[in-house]
């Protein structure tokens, strides 16, 4: 695959990302622009990410009549259009349902995204240009919270959406010049399949594992924002976004799992040091020193992205013909536990205070760390 032509993939790649985390930081913003209450603004995050936990297994049926190429161009220019839109909403209901769409076409733009990147990388070079592609969703999320907020200080949040609406057209004319995609043979899903996967406690465990780190991790991203405010820090847009730095310790975990694992017993044990690790860096947000915030985020990040950066290649190397599946399945959980804990555990917060909202998660974590337990007794060979 040629340079350019991963280069646009990857532009593509951050602004999908970039559309689904957009909102985040100006969430007190918007909540005070359309007079909602916290739980229902956070609506604007759970609402898009509810459909990314099953679309992206009808959007591989839809590539087996059209092309990626297409797909990704139809889906990327239908985003720029809602955003768009979202420039000139006036009514929540609206702005909810914008996001909905946003929800139902990402999926399709990331699906296609990755079909045309292995199709179209060569011989060996998969690993090497998927790990772009990670990479880029990494910065894609962090990019997406840090641009809004600076744009939104600056002019208003408004105008955060319209210059996704334009990154994104400029998107739409450079995926243009991508090459045709290979033509690429599709697995039909049956749901035999599903229960065969989901009857092997290994999958279920970790799938379980997964649905949890995600759940907590989504949750505190989503309300850190009301509590900043809650703290009266004065913090605007731009201040809130920054706290987001930590998201960028996602590359730097990504690039040291592997070598973490080789040094203490491999993947289930760093996926069960990176649950204590994530479980811990809850305490830095009990106290109300912002730098402890900012500096427990990379904490956070870090124990999360130990987890998510290993648990894909664990269940790869045991799929065997059910790779499709298995991986598939990992997104619908993983996304379902970000869609849950993107909203229920604001109820939670808004009734019994952060302090039980920070020990609900911690209940999640453990129940993530008591499935890993299980698992490692699982894969360590009797003597």
């Amino acid at each position: 695959m040629r340079i350019p032509q991963l280069l646009i993939a990857v532009y593509c790649t951050l602004l999908a990302f970039s559309a689904i985390y957009a909102p985040q930081p100006l969430l007190p913003v918007l909540q005070g622009a359309f007079d909602v209450s916290e739980t229902r603004a956070s609506l604007l995050i759970t609402v898009t990410l509810l459909p990314l936990a099953i679309a992206p297994v009808a959007y591989g049926f839809v590539l087996q009549r059209f092309s990626a190429k297409r797909l990704l161009i139809g889906a990327t220019a239908l985003l720029a259009v809602t955003e768009y839109l979202i420039f000139f909403v006036t009514h929540f209901e609206l702005f909810l349902f914008l996001r909905l769409l946003q929800g139902l076409l990402i999926p399709a733009i990331l699906t296609a995204l990755m079909t045309y990147l292995s199709a179209s990388a060569g011989p060996g070079r998969i690993a090497r240009v998927m790990a772009f592609y990670v990479a880029a969703t990494v910065l894609g999320g962090f990019l997406g919270r840090a641009l809004s907020g600076l744009i939104s200080t600056g002019f208003g949040w408004r105008w955060s959406f319209l210059f996704l609406g334009l990154a994104l057209t400029v998107c739409v004319l450079l995926l243009r010049r991508l090459d045709a995609d290979p033509p690429v043979s599709f697995q039909k899903l049956r749901a035999g399949t599903v229960v065969a996967v989901l009857r092997q406690p290994s999958f279920l465990r970790l799938y379980g594992v997964i649905f949890c780190a995600f759940y907590v991790f989504a949750s505190l991203l989503n309300f850190l924002p009301f509590r900043l405010v809650e703290l009266g820090s004065g913090m605007n847009e731009t201040g809130i976004a920054l706290m987001y730095s930590g998201y960028l310790m996602g590359v730097v975990t990504s690039l040291l799992s592997l070598r973490i694992a080789g040094r203490i017993g491999g993947p289930v044990n760093t996926m069960l040091l990176g649950t204590v690790i994530f479980a811990g860096s809850l305490l830095f947000f009990l106290g109300h020193s912002l730098w402890l915030i900012f500096a427990g985020m990379f904490v956070f990040c870090g124990g999360m992205f130990l987890i998510h950066s290993l648990a894909p290649g664990f269940l790869n190397q045991r799929a065997g013909e059910q790779r499709g599946v298995v991986n598939g399945l990992y997104i619908a959980f993983y996304y379902a536990g970000g869609t849950v804990g993107s909203f229920i555990p604001g109820f939670i917060y808004h009734s019994l205070g952060w302090a039980a909202y920070l020990a609900s998660l911690a209940a999640v974590l453990a129940l993530a760390g008591y499935w890993l337990t299980g698992l490692r007794r699982q894969t360590v060979p009797a003597n």
